[in-house]
């Protein structure tokens, strides 16, 4: 596959595009293009936004691909731009690839929106943080899928992953691509069974637009690893497995959702489906294998001891202010469930860490690294998601203020309340400025061209989608 001549064609993004301009290409496409491009509509958000997948080509083969599975994950939304308008104007390349495309640019458009602060720049540790958000467990697209597990049910599935079951019910897809991608690090993959054949194809492809694999710590301690930065995509079974024996409770009582689209799609179409995750912001310590000045068991507990103290701190003000938020706010649901659960899962990883024989050895440099400087970017987000709770009620109450009368004696206590909560917002404004200063003056950070974490991503795709084509290895 000639991925390098169709990357090429990328434009130089510049800054992340709206849903409303997403959705607005996508109707352009669709009217250049009738007889190859249509859009389907598969289901409606909980706002009750048209969820809509474009459908290109007539091959015999059948994709799924889905952009903003979490909604502060907007790659894969360009990638798919840019793929979907490829894929109509090339022949050639579609006619080789032999698909039936079904793409969805925003699976997730309400949280979207929400993310759309930061998406013009600047790209700064302060700014992404400022205006982040991701949604409560329960609330996200990946994870509310259906599972009965031992002792964990759920059947509750969101709207939108309503929708995109329907949409793998429907073309039963014999490669999936679900779209995400990481805050701070390198590049990796997850892979829903091994595919030696793409191993070095994938480190070729990040090589050659000069990015570092993410070498540091898995994401998740039990992820099975096939090849540097290629893990199985671990499921909510693999999660519960490891509460059950490192949590000490009922994981069901942890886990507060279902599973992903993967085991889904997996279940309904065996499908092989594939997450490239590429960061926003690396330091090139994240690919650094020589040894630490530690072990990897004292870097572990170092950084739950960084994520405590940090997660403490947000809880403190949060639960001070808790009876003051009374708006009915996507930014309370979430930090109420990051921080109950939160717990569990550090309690799960220090009885982990203290535990594993494997975490006896020297750690490398992007271990320590990772555990050290990259615990502290993602608690950066927690903080910044704080303030937007805070934000969120103010913008609230001044509404009720413009539309209060003098007489009812709602202006007078509300500027009281409000006042109070102003100056919790400035103290955490300052906090989250402060510590973000300080991390960016202990790293040698920068911010990765959009244009480059785009072509990682669609070129890992035509990678699978033809191994996916030829049968791959099961």
């Amino acid at each position: 596959m000639q991925w390098r001549e169709v990357c090429d064609g990328i434009p130089a993004y510049e800054r992340f595009l709206t849903v409303d301009e997403l959705e607005d290409s996508a109707e352009r496409l669709r009217e250049q293009f009738p007889a190859l491009v249509d859009l389907v509509e598969i289901g409606q958000s909980r706002a009750g936004h048209p969820i809509r997948a474009l459908k290109i080509g007539a091959g015999p083969r059948r994709a799924v691909l889905f952009g903003c599975p979490h909604p502060n994950e907007p790659v894969g939304a360009m990638m798919l731009e840019y793929l979907s308008w490829r894929l109509a104007q090339d022949d050639e390349l579609r006619e080789k690839l032999g698909y039936t495309w079904y793409l969805v640019k925003t699976i997730d458009p309400d949280g979207t929106r929400l993310n759309e602060g930061w998406f013009r720049g600047p790209f700064t540790l302060f700014n992404y943080a400022r205006h982040y958000y991701r949604p409560a467990g329960f609330e996200q697209v990946e994870w509310t899928f259906p599972i009965r597990y031992k002792t964990l049910v759920w059947e509750k599935p969101i709207p939108e992953t309503q929708a995109l079951m329907r949409l793998i019910d429907l073309a039963r897809p014999g490669f999936m691509y679900s779209l995400h991608n990481a805050g701070f690090g390198g590049v990796y993959w997850y892979v829903s069974r091994p595919c030696p054949p793409l191993y070095e194809r994938f480190h070729q492809i990040v090589r050659e637009q000069g990015l570092p694999l993410s070498l540091g710590e898995p994401e998740m301690p039990f992820a099975k690893k096939y090849a540097q930065a290629i893990f199985e995509m671990p499921g909510t079974r693999d999660t519960y497995d490891y509460y059950e024996k490192y949590a000490g409770k009922d994981p069901a009582t942890i886990i507060s959702a279902g599973t992903s689209s993967v085991d889904y799609a997996r279940e309904v179409a065996g499908s092989f489906v594939l997450v490239c995750e590429v960061p926003y912001f690396y330091d090139p310590r994240i690919e650094d294998t020589s040894p630490a000045d530690i072990s990897r068991r004292e870097a572990v507990l170092a950084s739950i001891e960084i994520d405590e103290k940090a997660r403490s701190y947000v809880e403190n003000i949060f639960t001070r202010i808790r009876d003051q938020l009374t708006r009915p706010s996507p930014f309370v649901t979430a930090l109420t469930d990051f921080l109950r659960h939160g717990r569990d899962g550090l309690e799960a990883k220090r009885r982990w860490a203290k535990s594993d024989p494997e975490l006896e050895r020297p750690a490398t440099v992007a271990e320590k690294f990772d555990n050290l400087q990259v615990t502290r970017f993602y608690r950066l987000l927690l903080l910044g998601l704080l303030h937007r709770a805070i934000e969120y009620q103010l913008a609230g109450s001044s509404e009720d203020q413009r539309t209060a009368s003098p007489e009812d004696g709602l202006v007078a206590s509300g500027c009281g309340a409000a006042g109070q909560l102003a100056r919790v917002r400035e103290e955490v404004y300052r906090e989250l400025g402060e510590r973000a200063a300080e991390l960016e003056s202990q790293l040698n950070w920068r911010p990765i061209p959009i244009r480059k974490l785009v072509a990682v991503q669609l070129a890992s795709a035509l990678e699978a989608a033809r191994y996916a084509a030829e049968g791959g290895e099961r």
